[in-house]
């Protein structure tokens, strides 16, 4: 579990008890607010500086991902900057308390003199931080300063996190290219590309056991609107295996394979299946060797906990996009206890299982991370998902499946449509545009809504 450093200040004249039971009922908060705290208050500005200099030594036995700087009442600034210095590299979060009323009257210890004093400093500093303060009567804006430091826990997550992937620009598409330079840079995600051939030469390796095993342990709890070839669910049951074992190996979070020009094309298969099982197991996956999709799924995974999935747009109406997929959908969005799956044939391709589970509706988030004119910027625009009308994608055997999709409403469609960077985009629960906000500002990138 990550952690997160709190320092509470309060002015060397203020009564000490006033200052420790403030800060205390701040800890507490965020505890609730499920973080896990390396905490240190007191901090007064005394003379000799002795409860700075303690601050500064008991923070520094500790790891963590963020420091909440706790002005519990006014502070001469440089009895902070003389902390905060120290973790200048670490997001923070300026977190003035507020006062209370007693008999009638409002009784202040002049918090938020503290963090104007600090505020413009802080800025001209250089540090990443949110300034945050609570009202008098109001509840506390614990939840706010517990959203950034998650922000700021994901962030450092990100810095670790590799996405896998097979093969590289299917279909010789410019949309899902990237930069691994400025994204390491800017992002801190690390894109691996492994071969195909790799991946052709472990499923090679298996054993009919191996994936009769995964056929009748996971596929076979699926819905089936019909039978499926039980030559096409052993090849789904093999891909995964080896692709999983890459994945563990080298620990990537997020994986991609080439999809038309790749498995289709090359193995004779369409891929879904394998990302469903996938997704299954708490990856991320998407098709087509859509690199900042990955890293999009990464980012909304970390700040929502949700296996983010992928839509693309299909039609534009007035009001609503569709978005649907011609594949498959993350286990995080179906509508169901299990996916419901469909053996089918598009084109020229041989039979495959085709996701044709019911989206959940609600509250959604549509983002992606953009790369334009040398800088990162995060899209997103908050939707209303509906059960799509009926529909079907041109070229599927008849009867056609009706695809996994949503009818999203968004509040422009014309603004969408003039800045829409790519087919997919990544979908979440929720509105998460305050997290993704947070996140942007950790990492010193964009952010446009849509």
């Amino acid at each position: 579990m990550s952690k997160i450093g709190f320092v509470g200040f309060g002015e060397v004249n203020t009564p000490v008890a006033v200052i420790e039971k403030k800060c205390g009922a701040a800890v507490a908060a965020l505890t609730a607010e499920g973080l896990d705290l390396a905490v240190v208050y007191p901090v007064a500005d005394d003379y000799e500086e002795k409860q700075v200099s303690g601050a500064i030594a008991a923070l520094k036995k500790e790891d963590f991902d963020a420091l909440v700087v706790c002005v519990a009442g006014w502070i001469p600034t440089h009895a902070v900057v003389k902390v905060t210095e120290q973790f200048r590299h670490l997001p923070m979060v300026l977190w003035g308390l507020c006062g209370w009323y007693e008999n009638g009257r409002l009784v202040t210890t002049a918090d938020q003199a503290g963090t104007s004093g600090l505020r413009a400093v802080f800025e001209d500093l250089g540090y990443t931080f949110k300034y945050v303060y609570d009202i008098v009567g109001q509840k506390t804006k614990s939840d706010v300063v517990a959203a950034f430091c998650r922000a700021a826990s994901a962030a450092r997550v990100l810095r670790r996190a590799k996405a896998g992937m097979a093969g590289y620009r299917d279909m010789n598409l410019y949309g899902t290219l990237y930069d691994g330079v400025s994204l390491k840079r800017d992002v801190g995600v690390e894109i691996e590309t492994f071969e195909m051939l790799e991946m052709q030469q472990r499923y090679e390796k298996l054993t009919e056991a191996d994936k009769q095993k995964v056929v009748d342990e996971r596929i076979k709890k699926w819905h089936f609107q019909k039978p499926a070839d039980p030559e096409a669910m052993k090849k789904a049951a093999g891909y995964y295996l080896a692709v999983k074992a890459i994945a563990e190996e080298r620990h990537y979070r997020s994986l991609s394979i080439k999809d038309v020009d790749g498995m289709k094309k090359l193995c004779g298969f369409p891929p879904a299946p394998v990302f469903m099982l996938l997704s299954e197991d708490g990856y991320t996956t998407i098709p087509e060797n859509d690199s900042l999709g990955a890293v999009t799924q990464l980012i909304m995974q970390q700040l929502t906990g949700q296996r983010a999935g992928y839509l693309e747009f299909y039609e534009f109406f007035e009001n609503s996009v569709l978005a649907g997929v011609p594949d498959f959908v993350a286990a995080d969005m179906v509508d169901g206890d299990a996916y419901t799956v469909l053996p089918a044939a598009f084109g020229l391709l041989d039979q495959g299982i085709l996701n044709v589970s019911k989206v959940k509706t609600g509250v959604v988030t549509l983002s992606r991370l953009v790369f334009k004119n040398g800088r990162y910027t995060m899209q997103m625009v908050k939707g209303l998902g509906k059960t799509p009308p009926a529909w079907e994608e041109c070229g599927w055997d008849q009867p056609a499946p009706q695809l996994s999709a949503l009818e999203i409403e968004l509040p422009d469609v014309p603004r969408f449509a003039e800045r829409v960077a790519c087919q997919h985009y990544i979908v979440t629960y929720g509105d998460n545009r305050a997290a993704i906000a947070d996140l942007c500002r950790i990492l010193g990138i964009g952010t446009e809504e849509l």
